[in-house]
Protein backbone atom coordinates (compact mmCIF):
# COMPACT_ATOMS: atom_id res chain seq x y z
CA UNK A 1 0.00 0.00 0.00
CA UNK A 2 2.78 2.15 1.16
CA UNK A 3 4.83 1.73 -1.65
CA UNK A 4 1.58 2.11 -4.46
CA UNK A 5 1.03 5.72 -3.04
CA UNK A 6 4.90 6.58 -2.74
CA UNK A 7 5.15 5.25 -6.29
CA UNK A 8 2.09 7.18 -7.33
CA UNK A 9 3.46 10.71 -6.11
CA UNK A 10 7.12 10.24 -7.30
CA UNK A 11 5.19 10.04 -10.83
CA UNK A 12 3.10 13.12 -10.61
CA UNK A 13 5.97 15.17 -9.01
CA UNK A 14 8.46 13.89 -11.82
CA UNK A 15 5.65 15.03 -14.34
CA UNK A 16 5.13 18.00 -12.93
CA UNK A 17 8.69 19.08 -12.84
CA UNK A 18 9.23 18.13 -16.23
CA UNK A 19 6.15 20.03 -17.21
CA UNK A 20 7.41 23.25 -15.28
CA UNK A 21 10.83 22.86 -16.60
CA UNK A 22 9.71 22.94 -20.27
CA UNK A 23 6.64 25.45 -20.24
CA UNK A 24 7.91 29.13 -21.75
CA UNK A 25 5.49 32.03 -20.42
CA UNK A 26 5.73 36.01 -21.16
CA UNK A 27 5.65 38.66 -18.64
CA UNK A 28 4.36 41.96 -20.35
CA UNK A 29 4.79 45.13 -17.90
CA UNK A 30 3.14 48.83 -19.56
CA UNK A 31 4.27 51.80 -17.83
CA UNK A 32 3.39 55.18 -18.53
CA UNK A 33 6.28 57.25 -17.56
CA UNK A 34 8.12 55.51 -14.64
CA UNK A 35 4.61 54.46 -13.59
CA UNK A 36 3.48 51.18 -13.77
CA UNK A 37 0.06 50.65 -15.32
CA UNK A 38 -0.56 47.00 -15.78
CA UNK A 39 1.37 43.57 -15.52
CA UNK A 40 -0.36 40.38 -17.18
CA UNK A 41 1.39 36.62 -17.49
CA UNK A 42 -0.39 34.62 -21.03
CA UNK A 43 -2.60 38.15 -22.08
CA UNK A 44 -1.84 41.58 -23.30
CA UNK A 45 -1.50 44.51 -20.91
CA UNK A 46 -4.04 47.17 -20.73
CA UNK A 47 -2.86 49.69 -22.48
CA UNK A 48 -2.97 53.75 -20.96
CA UNK A 49 -4.45 56.59 -22.73
CA UNK A 50 -5.73 59.71 -22.48
CA UNK A 51 -9.20 58.33 -21.02
CA UNK A 52 -7.02 56.48 -18.36
CA UNK A 53 -6.15 59.89 -16.14
CA UNK A 54 -7.75 63.02 -15.50
CA UNK A 55 -7.10 66.13 -17.85
CA UNK A 56 -4.34 67.84 -15.70
CA UNK A 57 -2.24 64.46 -16.23
CA UNK A 58 -3.12 64.17 -20.15
CA UNK A 59 -0.13 66.99 -20.83
CA UNK A 60 2.52 64.25 -18.92
CA UNK A 61 1.33 61.56 -20.95
CA UNK A 62 2.10 63.53 -24.27
CA UNK A 63 5.83 64.29 -22.88
CA UNK A 64 6.72 61.11 -21.61
CA UNK A 65 5.79 57.92 -24.23
CA UNK A 66 4.20 54.97 -22.48
CA UNK A 67 6.64 51.54 -23.12
CA UNK A 68 5.75 48.10 -22.74
CA UNK A 69 8.92 45.30 -21.57
CA UNK A 70 8.71 41.60 -22.27
CA UNK A 71 10.21 39.06 -19.83
CA UNK A 72 10.42 36.20 -21.46
CA UNK A 73 11.12 32.72 -19.50
CA UNK A 74 12.27 30.18 -21.71
CA UNK A 75 11.72 26.74 -20.68
CA UNK A 76 14.20 23.98 -21.40
CA UNK A 77 13.90 23.19 -25.39
CA UNK A 78 15.49 19.54 -25.70
CA UNK A 79 15.00 16.79 -23.01
CA UNK A 80 17.94 14.07 -23.33
CA UNK A 81 17.03 10.69 -22.62
CA UNK A 82 19.33 8.67 -20.26
CA UNK A 83 19.89 4.84 -19.65
CA UNK A 84 22.05 3.08 -17.39
CA UNK A 85 23.85 2.01 -20.18
CA UNK A 86 25.63 5.16 -20.42
CA UNK A 87 26.88 5.29 -16.66
CA UNK A 88 30.26 4.00 -16.15
CA UNK A 89 30.32 1.20 -14.86
CA UNK A 90 31.06 2.03 -11.05
CA UNK A 91 27.90 4.14 -10.87
CA UNK A 92 25.76 1.25 -12.50
CA UNK A 93 27.50 -1.00 -9.33
CA UNK A 94 26.45 1.25 -6.82
CA UNK A 95 22.69 2.16 -8.11
CA UNK A 96 22.42 -1.61 -8.26
CA UNK A 97 23.91 -1.94 -4.49
CA UNK A 98 21.83 0.72 -3.56
CA UNK A 99 18.27 -0.53 -5.13
CA UNK A 100 18.44 -3.64 -3.44
CA UNK A 101 19.50 -2.94 -0.34
CA UNK A 102 16.37 -0.20 0.06
CA UNK A 103 13.85 -2.51 -2.04
CA UNK A 104 13.46 -4.94 1.13
CA UNK A 105 12.25 -1.60 2.87
CA UNK A 106 9.02 -1.72 1.06
CA UNK A 107 8.27 -5.35 1.15
CA UNK A 108 5.24 -5.94 2.74
CA UNK A 109 5.30 -9.21 5.12
CA UNK A 110 3.07 -12.50 4.61
CA UNK A 111 0.63 -12.80 7.20
CA UNK A 112 1.69 -15.15 9.73
CA UNK A 113 -0.18 -17.81 11.19
CA UNK A 114 -0.22 -18.42 15.14
CA UNK A 115 -1.36 -22.00 15.74
CA UNK A 116 -2.57 -21.16 19.58
CA UNK A 117 -3.87 -17.38 19.28
CA UNK A 118 -7.70 -18.63 20.06
CA UNK A 119 -6.75 -21.90 22.23
CA UNK A 120 -7.64 -21.20 25.50
CA UNK A 121 -6.16 -23.31 28.76
CA UNK A 122 -8.88 -25.14 30.64
CA UNK A 123 -10.20 -23.60 34.10
CA UNK A 124 -7.00 -24.77 36.87
CA UNK A 125 -9.30 -25.95 39.81
CA UNK A 126 -6.10 -26.32 41.98
CA UNK A 127 -2.21 -26.00 41.51
CA UNK A 128 -0.62 -28.83 40.58
CA UNK A 129 2.61 -28.20 41.25
CA UNK A 130 1.52 -27.36 44.82
CA UNK A 131 -0.48 -30.84 45.05
CA UNK A 132 1.83 -33.14 44.40
CA UNK A 133 4.77 -31.26 45.89
CA UNK A 134 6.84 -30.91 42.56
CA UNK A 135 8.91 -28.02 42.12
CA UNK A 136 11.42 -26.99 39.73
CA UNK A 137 14.73 -26.30 40.92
Amino acid sequence: MLKQVLHKMSSVTMAILLLLSTVSFTVEKHFCGDVLIDVAVFSSTEKCGPDAFESEHQEEIKKSCCKDILDIVEGQNELTVKTIDDLEFEQQQFLFAYVLSFNGLFEVLPKQNIPHKHYTPPNLIADIHVRDQVYLI
